[in-house]
């Protein structure tokens, strides 16, 4: 009798081995589950028109107010209204923190930040921005040569770490976009030339960071009986995101990040569930949801970019590098992932296995679901 329980238990204890080893192997590689909490972008405008400069800054408006050492009422308020009381009545120290860590040169001459408009509030992915107006008084009359440095949210001040500043500007109807970081600090403007390696890694690691799309993916996999519905679930992904991820990084499409995050968590729920149906009408159906669910998951990936001007061809090419970012990871993890699943289905233990991931990467999904649906519904209260 015991010899037979024992042997009820191996597949089991098989089954929590290769679950652990496809996710380890799939998820570590993204990063801890509360990076999006740990890093933030910030996003800045530069538009100059004859001899006026003018900059525009969204911050993150907890961490600004944390940055600027401003008391827990400011930097704990969630109700809009209150954020932008707070955030007026304490402009002059916001000011001293941004114009101490922002910068725009002309010629190699410093100008001097002046504050423009009154300060405003902007949701970006559920999360509020601080939108601070400056123009830029440079010496000599017109400017010339413009260059931008940010030391903005730096990994010293311990609140977070590895802060992107997402630059585009606009230069007497010349455009172009560019990112910052602690390793590349300063752009010059009129080097008009995208920075195509940046906004590719940019990807890269949105990808890598962004959990809900890793496990929408790993879904993906757990449902794949073959190498060719691998590729073609992959493609169906692959355009569908591409797709909207352009429109909607150009301006063209503009759905809530209220809808779209509570959908992009719900699609992890339905992966997971069409993961453990072997019916064949499911495998039929699937590549079609994914297109769909691809869709959505293209808009969530263009709020990340942060960029929404209209038609020029130094967005595109940023845009499409940043799109090459999320397929080389999305590629690489495939690669990983699948040889696994291959492996655990010529197991006793690939049921148990299928089973218990699925199940994980769906509670998941729908906790995100909930968790979303509360964060949007209090937003608009």
């Amino acid at each position: 009798m015991m010899h037979h329980h024992r042997r009820r238990r191996v597949p089991f204890a098989r089954a929590a081995a290769a679950v652990g080893a496809i996710l380890l192997a799939v998820v570590l590689p993204a990063g801890p589950a509360a990076a999006h909490d740990s890093t933030t972008s910030a996003y800045a405008e530069i538009e100059r028109l004859g001899s006026e400069v003018t900059v525009e800054l969204e911050l993150e408006y907890d961490l600004l107010m944390k940055s600027a050492w401003l008391y827990a009422e400011a930097y704990e308020a969630t109700d809009p209204a209150e954020q932008l009381r707070q955030l007026t009545g304490n402009a002059d120290a916001v000011d001293e923190y941004v114009t101490e860590r922002f910068a725009v040169d002309a010629d190699d001459s410093r100008c001097l930040l002046e504050r423009g408009d009154a300060p405003d509030l902007r949701q970006r992915n559920d999360r509020a921005f601080a939108v601070l107006s400056y123009v830029a008084e440079c010496r000599g009359g017109e400017p010339g040569t413009l260059a931008v440095s940010s030391a903005l949210f730096p990994d010293i001040e311990g609140f977070v770490h590895d802060t992107e500043t997402l630059v585009s500007w606009d230069l007497d109807g010349a455009r172009g976009s560019g990112m910052l970081d602690a390793g590349a600090p300063t752009i010059e403007l009129d080097a008009t030339a995208p920075q195509f390696g940046a906004f590719f890694v940019l990807g890269a690691e949105h990808l890598l960071l962004g959990l809900d799309h890793v496990l929408f993916l790993v879904a993906l996999l757990l449902g794949a009986r073959s190498i060719r519905g691998v590729v073609l679930n992959a493609r169906m992904f692959t355009v569908a995101h591409s797709v909207t991820f352009l429109l909607a990084g150009m301006g063209l499409v503009n759905v809530p990040a209220a809808i779209v995050e509570p959908v992009i968590a719900l699609s992890i729920v339905a992966a997971a569930a069409a993961a453990l149906s072997r019916r064949e009408t499911a495998a039929r159906w699937r590549p079609p949801v994914v297109f769909a669910f691809g869709l959505l998951h293209g808009l969530g990936f263009a709020s990340a970019l942060g960029i929404d001007e209209g038609w020029s061809w130094e967005l595109l090419s940023s845009l499409i590098a940043f799109n090459l970012g999320i397929e080389a990871v999305q590629l690489v993890l495939i690669a990983i992932a699948f040889p696994l699943l291959v492996l655990l289905r010529r197991t006793a233990a690939a049921g148990p296995a299928i089973l218990i991931a699925a199940v994980l990467v769906g509670a998941a999904g729908l906790f995100w679901f909930v968790e979303r649906v509360i964060a949007g519904v209090s937003a608009m209260a």
